[in-house]
């Protein structure tokens, strides 16, 4: 998805430390993840000072997606005041979650017909939808997806509609045997209607139809993470996203 945005994006392997960024105005598109089981206390000190000098060298913010069960008991006692000491804020929480549960039945919805993104217009408002959702102005979303073959013709990427309006979108990507599902979003003022849900149900139905693949695997915020729960996935680590400090 990074190399999508760009191809001279910044993808390499330090090591214990995976960066991923585009240096793109969406923000997701940004991101560091530490690499590696049973990391303790000192590893961690040096691994969160790497990503942060990482993360200052760049134009464009981004986050630290730190998973707590890459941790032993002792790091993750020490994290708060090791990123305190690396420059590092804690932004928000989120729940890694995994599950075999394809094939799905195939989803419905009474207010809701389904799209699949094939065109600049579609991917426009997927990107919309995903702005307003996350608070992001509408350029960012912009920035981060218009333009992408990937997301017209790789990814089960689909929108949601009520009548002409797209109210909900979700992507599921076939990567190293699993279905990952990315950038679900419903618009605010359509929320608590189950649309999300049906919504990512699509994609993950569309996506297990062509490719076969039977587990899917996504990262949820916590708002997110009772949707998933109902489609069957499970948490499997907390994930704390981090960003600079101002």
């Amino acid at each position: 998805m990074v190399l999508d945005r760009t191809p001279d994006a910044d993808v390499r392997d330090l090591p214990g430390v995976a960066v991923r960024w585009a240096d793109s105005r969406f923000v997701f598109w940004n991101c560091l993840t530490l690499t590696g089981g049973g990391i303790g206390p000192d590893a961690l000190d040096r691994r969160l000072r790497e990503a942060a000098e990482v993360m200052r060298a760049k134009e464009r913010p981004g986050f630290l997606w730190l998973f707590e069960a890459l941790l032993d008991g002792a790091a993750r006692a020490a994290l708060p005041a090791a990123a305190e000491r690396a420059g590092l804020r804690y932004a928000f929480p989120g729940t890694g979650m995994a599950g075999d549960v394809l094939p799905l039945p195939e989803p419905r919805h009474p207010d809701l017909t389904f799209l699949r993104v094939t065109d600049e217009t579609q991917l426009r408002a997927f990107a919309d939808l995903n702005s307003r959702a996350y608070g992001f102005p509408l350029e960012d979303g912009r920035d981060g997806l218009l333009g992408s073959t990937l997301w017209k013709d790789g990814a089960y990427a689909y929108l949601g509609m009520r009548g002409d309006t797209p109210v909900c979108c979700a992507g599921a990507l076939a990567v190293d045997g699993r279905l990952f599902v990315a950038l679900v979003a419903t618009d605010p003022q359509w929320q608590r209607k189950g649309y999300g849900e049906a919504v990512t149900r699509k994609a993950l139905y569309e996506g297990a139809r062509v490719t076969g693949l039977t587990r899917a695997v996504l990262h949820a915020t916590e708002a997110g993470a009772p949707v998933y729960h109902r489609i069957g996935l499970r948490p499997n680590s907390p994930i704390r996203f981090y960003g600079l400090q101002d």
